[in-house]
């Protein structure tokens, strides 16, 4: 995925807005300095103005094997159907340039790649605009959108999603030894299974993992966590492994350290490690045991001078066929429509296989709390 690199930040006074902007949830759901940094904000915001007068779509997204499937399969198909120009960009997540461009009337960008989380946080604050379900397009088997879809894939109204993903961890056969880890509580017992541990540097994961291997139940997990006391549960339980911790940022770096043996365990979106294994040959084996699963979904930049364009790109970019082409990355497709062409060799690798060993991120607990509780996780990691 999943998805992704820098961490998502929320504010707890926003529960009500941030719940108000998604769509009527009437379905169970499947189970987010400096004078110089503004000077290159501001020229950044000058250069793309130039850029985005230009007759041509800006889509922008996360980039790596993951962008080059959505270029393979939504980008370069819309251009041949429609013979329209599209810019496809990178970008490393969060909603602080969608909020300076809408905020400056500059827009830059069209059509956005967003985790959840994200979603979440730039609906409510009026970064995106909202995206009639009318525009979507009915399955190849005729199906209507909205039944077609995964209901989460349709919950807020600012995004259309394209991807389920999880976050899991993964081993190297060949460096773990002659045991094998299965759940989470193997990634927490430095007896068993001694060595380094590889995870993302960020609160959201760490700290769910740490209290469901604590014991806490899923359904219980959030509100648990939400809680003075539940919070402090999480970090004693990521003390007991901290000193064999490495700390990393971004997903790229996952399959990298797994195998230069800089850790024996790596916490990564599903799709790195998969293509580790697909397309590179490693010997690296997924833990799907309360793997954590969201969405990732495309949404418009509020203002986009492109409106029209950019409804017509997301209805192509999220039809039957188009997500099906996922499965090259292992995420997996939010319409039944796709699944039903995916190739049968890959079913077991997507995410909507171990739904049921796995718990949904609650995006509007974390565009919530977020920033709380990554202040708290950084003034953690400095004791």
């Amino acid at each position: 995925m999943r998805k992704l690199e820098n961490p998502h930040t929320g504010r707890q006074d926003k529960t009500r807005s941030s719940r108000g902007r998604r769509m009527p949830d009437t379905k169970p759901r499947l189970g987010g300095s400096g004078k110089l940094a503004g000077f290159a904000l501001v020229l950044g915001l000058a250069l793309g103005a130039t850029a985005h007068a230009k007759d041509e779509l800006t889509v922008v997204s996360f980039g790596g094997a993951y962008g080059a499937t959505q270029k393979l399969h939504q980008i370069d198909p819309y251009v041949a159907k429609t013979g329209k120009k599209v810019l496809f960009e990178n970008y490393a997540g969060g909603v602080a340039e969608l909020k300076a461009q809408v905020g400056s009337g500059k827009i830059q960008w069209d059509v956005v790649d967003v985790e959840t989380i994200d979603l979440e946080r730039a609906c409510s604050e009026g970064l995106l605009e909202a995206i009639p379900r009318n525009i979507l397009l009915p399955g190849d088997d005729g199906t209507p959108a909205e039944k077609d879809f995964f209901p989460a894939a349709l919950e807020n109204e600012c995004g259309v999603g394209e991807i389920i993903y999880s976050t899991i961890y993964a081993y190297n056969d060949k460096t773990i030894g002659d045991k094998k880890p299965t759940t989470l509580n193997d990634l927490f017992d430095l007896k068993k299974f001694p060595g380094k541990r590889a995870l993302r540097k960020r609160a959201q994961f760490n700290m769910e993992w740490a209290l469901l291997a604590d014991g806490v139940k899923p359904a219980e997990l959030y509100k648990t966590l939400a809680t003075p006391e539940g919070q402090a549960r999480a970090f004693a339980k990521l003390d007991t492994i901290k000193k064999d911790v490495v700390w990393f940022d971004s997903w790229s770096q996952a399959p990298q350290l797994l195998n230069d043996g800089g850790a024996i365990m790596v916490q990564s979106a599903n799709g790195r490690i998969f293509n580790a294994i697909q397309h590179e040959g490693k010997p690296f084996t997924i833990v799907w045991n309360n793997n954590m699963y969201d969405l990732g979904a495309w949404s418009i930049v509020k203002g986009t001078p492109k409106l029209k364009q950019a409804l017509e790109f997301v209805a192509f970019a999220t039809s039957t066929k188009a997500l099906t082409g996922f499965q090259d990355v292992a995420y997996g497709p939010p319409r039944k429509s796709s699944m039903a062409q995916v190739d049968k060799a890959i079913v077991q690798a997507l995410p909507t296989s171990h739904l049921d060993e796995g718990t949904r991120v609650d995006s509007v607990f974390w565009a919530d709390y977020g920033e709380s509780l990554g202040e708290k996780f950084n003034e953690w990691l400095l004791k």
